[in-house]
């Protein structure tokens, strides 16, 4: 997936920000009729933003909860409320008895082995338990309902803490790039020293070894390869995990000197990106191996994915280790600086596409839009902190992340390949990192116009074509909330039919073609931002100071001597690089085999 969809998508997003030094919907002046695109993106993210801050807020209450001895999920403690359905260990099944042939009784194993009984098939009956660690999950840090139906009322320490969630998300972006790339260099390499140490710590414990080899060896199920669903998933991880697809690399790459070497920035970023993923994969299943040695149980039954690897194995499993809060309060910082990162980025994203629609008006008040922003959402968040909020955070992973992005990946590939011209697309890099033989262009042009539109649409069929209802453990969804997904899609992709037709009907020409045909051509102030990066195939095209673009009423001469004066370009550079390097992967609602 990550050599046929996900590097090559990479690759082209990444060219095209860079190129045109402009965000992720003024970019699609190369092709105006998928400017709807851009604005997906911009919806999609938007969706992404309000929800994907109430996880940062899971991982610092978390954070807080772990400077205590014990850990409070470490047993069932009746000072949180735990009730008697808690229990460390599974509890024996009951038997439903008959006795004599007459009357029956409920009784237990003990009973059944001091009178030499046995229990025959269907006649079991098994007593619902929960571990300490999913009870905590449930019943304190989210409080959760019964079922989406019941909204309940807004849970307030998660509410405090999506507040502080967003403050410190507004205080690194207050201003701009320049303040949250120095913030990156910290969250997105302290990570790094964390992973390193939990893998130490677990590769010392006793059942390691069975935790990796379910992960990938002798253990793994490979037969999950059949399923429609994981493709997509698989899809949606790399996607999310290479930003690819949100907007997030055009937007940030828009700002990288224009002969940046762009291809040099997806390997090293792909392969470091992917590595990452499956480092965290062994550090993650040591610790689950040694739990599942303690518990005497094969490790998938206590592996679990989503949240439930989080929030509720994971930290089960650290509880069980000496000095657990130390562990626990790495682990948790080390999720609430990679959920940041990503927040970054993706708030990035909007006020950079914000500013570049209303220059005049939000340039010089980037602080307040920042902060206007950041209120907004937070009020938006409110109903994903309430006691049914977790059903609306899954909701929306579930229906606003795998098709969309899939489909705007799609449309890129589609409109820059086939409309845009890959032949052309190949000579605008070429201005960039210099002329390339054609075998260097072989591979990637048979990506960008048959491997990765092909796979990509496969992918999106298949997992249509297989859809199953969404669920929350074993709570159903009602039909109105299925509803309300669907409706969420429509709404996310509705732009680009719209925008589509909007641009063929304003188009010049008398005839249908011709206007189809003017709407796919590029705009004519089309091409690299600076006058003097233009060759000769865009040097005789209009080059005015428009609204959108970097110079918001400078000339574009002033704008680059002044962000070079300033830092900033390089600043930007290295914050596109941090930012992405730091999405692998806390976004816990897709935690599979290859964890973060």
């Amino acid at each position: 997936m990550l050599a046929l969809a996900g590097m090559p998508v990479f690759f082209l997003e990444s060219s095209l920000g860079q190129f045109a030094s402009r965000g992720c919907i003024r970019v699609w002046k190369a092709v105006p009729i998928l400017q709807g695109v851009g604005i997906t993106m911009m919806i999609m993210v938007t969706f992404s933003n309000v929800s994907y801050n109430c996880i940062i807020a899971y991982s610092l209450y978390y954070l807080f909860a772990s400077f205590q001895s014990p850990l409070p999920w470490t047993d069932c403690f009746s000072w949180w409320g735990a009730d008697e359905t808690c229990s460390r260990t599974p509890r024996d099944p009951l038997c439903n008895l008959t006795l004599d042939g007459v009357y029956s009784e409920v009784v237990n194993t003990t009973w059944l082995q001091a009178n030499n009984k046995t229990c025959i098939n269907g006649s079991e009956i098994h007593v619902h338990h929960q571990g300490p660690s999913e009870q905590y999950w449930d019943k304190v840090a989210l409080r959760r309902s019964s079922s989406m139906d019941e909204t309940g009322e807004i849970v307030c320490h998660l509410a405090l803490c999506l507040l502080l969630a967003w403050l410190i998300v507004g205080a690194a972006l207050s201003k701009g790039i320049k303040s949250s790339g120095k913030v990156v260099y910290f969250t997105a390499t302290f990570p790094y020293v964390v992973l390193t140490v939990l893998l130490i710590r677990g590769m010392t414990l006793q059942g390691a070894r069975k935790g990796i080899e379910f992960y990938i060896g002798s253990q793994s199920d490979f037969s999950k390869l059949a399923d429609a669903e994981v493709w997509k998933d698989a899809a949606t991880q790399i996607f999310y995990s290479l930003a690819v697809g949100w907007g997030c690399l055009i937007t940030l790459s828009s700002y990288n000197k224009f002969h940046n070497n762009c291809y040099r920035d997806t390997i090293i970023v792909c392969v470091v990106n992917c590595a990452t993923s499956v480092f965290a994969g062994f550090a993650i299943f040591s610790v689950l191996g040694h739990m599942a040695h303690i518990q005497d149980k094969p490790v998938s039954e206590v592996a679990q994915s989503g949240f439930g690897l989080a929030f509720i194995a994971y930290p089960e499993a650290l509880a069980q280790l000496p000095w657990a809060p130390l562990w626990s309060t790495l682990f948790f910082f080390m999720l609430l600086t990679l959920g940041l990162d990503t927040q970054f980025a993706a708030l990035e994203i909007i006020i950079t596409n914000l500013v570049d629609q209303f220059p005049k008006l939000l340039q010089s008040k980037r602080l307040y839009l920042t902060a206007g922003v950041c209120s907004l959402f937070y009020f938006l968040g409110l109903v994903f902190v309430t006691e049914a909020g977790i059903y609306w955070i899954n909701l929306i992973d579930y229906f606003c992340t795998g098709w969309i992005l899939v489909t705007v990946a799609l449309l890129e590939l589609i409109g820059l390949s086939w409309i845009y011209g890959v032949n052309r697309f190949i000579k605008d890099i070429e201005m960039m990192i210099g002329e390339r033989s054609w075998l260097f262009w072989l591979w990637w042009k048979v990506c960008w116009c048959l491997i990765s539109p092909c796979l990509l649409m496969v992918i999106l069929a298949w997992s249509l074509a297989t859809f199953t209802q969404p669920t929350f453990g074993l709570v159903q969804y009602p039909v109105w909330a299925v509803a309300l997904g669907w409706c969420m899609i429509i709404f996310c992709i509705m732009w680009i039919p719209i925008i589509a037709i909007v641009s063929v009907f304003q188009a010049e020409g008398s005839t249908l073609y011709q206007k189809l045909s003017a709407a796919c051509s590029s705009a004519p102030d089309w091409g690299p931002y600076l006058e003097k990066h233009r060759d000769e195939r865009y040097s005789n095209k209009s080059k005015s100071t428009e609204e959108g673009c970097r110079g918001f009423g400078k000339s574009a001469e002033e704008v680059y001597q002044n962000e070079a004066k300033t830092n900033q370009l390089p600043m930007c550079k290295r914050f596109k690089w941090l930012a992405v390097l730091s999405k692998n992967r806390f976004y816990v609602s897709h935690l599979n085999c290859s964890c973060f």
